[in-house]
C-alpha cells in the first residue's frame, strides 16, 4: 500500500514542479496525412474550415521561446514576434526546409491562434503572430518570457 501512493505522490510532485511553472502554453503542429493512425496524427477544423489532420506531437512549444515583443494589430487584438532558442531555432530551420508547402498550426493557451504556410526557408528563429492574442495572454507572456530589448516582467 506504501508504494503505489509513494509512487503517487512523486508522480504528482514531478507534474506540479515542471508544469507549474509555464503561464503560457504555445505549441506549433504539423500537418499531418491524413492517412497516418490516431496514435499520430488528429483531425482538427482549420481557420479556414477545411477538415485536416495535424501531428499529435507540438515541433515547437512554449519551452523554445526565449523572448517576445507585442504590439497592438490593426483589428484591437494583440500581435507579437516570438524570438526562439537555439534550439527552436534549429527545429524551425529543419521544419520549413524538410516541409515546405505544409501548413503549420499554431496553437495558444489552449486555442488555435494561426494557421501559416511553409513557403520558405526561416532560419532566424523568429515566429510572427500578426494577431489574434489577447491581453490576457500577453500577460501569460510577462510571466515566461523576456521582453524583447527588456527584462521579464513579474
Amino acid at each position: 500500500m506504501r508504494t503505489p501512493l509513494l509512487a503517487a505522490l512523486v508522480l504528482l510532485l514531478a507534474t506540479r514542479a515542471d508544469g507549474g511553472s509555464q503561464h503560457c502554453v504555445f505549441r506549433v503542429h504539423v500537418e499531418a496525412n491524413a492517412r497516418d493512425s490516431n496514435v499520430f496524427a488528429q483531425p482538427i477544423r482549420s481557420m479556414t474550415g477545411r477538415s485536416v489532420f495535424i501531428e499529435k506531437t507540438a515541433w515547437l512549444t512554449e519551452r523554445d521561446v526565449k523572448a517576445y515583443y507585442p504590439y497592438r494589430a490593426a483589428d484591437g487584438s494583440y500581435g507579437a514576434l516570438l524570438k526562439l532558442d537555439d534550439h527552436g531555432r534549429t527545429v524551425l530551420d529543419t521544419l520549413s526546409v524538410e516541409r515546405r508547402g505544409a501548413y503549420l498550426y499554431v496553437f495558444l493557451n489552449g486555442r488555435p491562434l494561426t494557421e501559416l504556410q511553409v513557403d520558405r526557408r526561416v532560419s532566424d528563429g523568429k515566429v510572427y503572430l500578426a494577431s489574434g492574442l489577447t491581453e490576457a495572454d500577453i500577460k501569460s507572456m510577462n510571466k515566461d518570457w523576456k521582453l524583447i530589448g527588456g527584462r521579464k516582467k513579474k
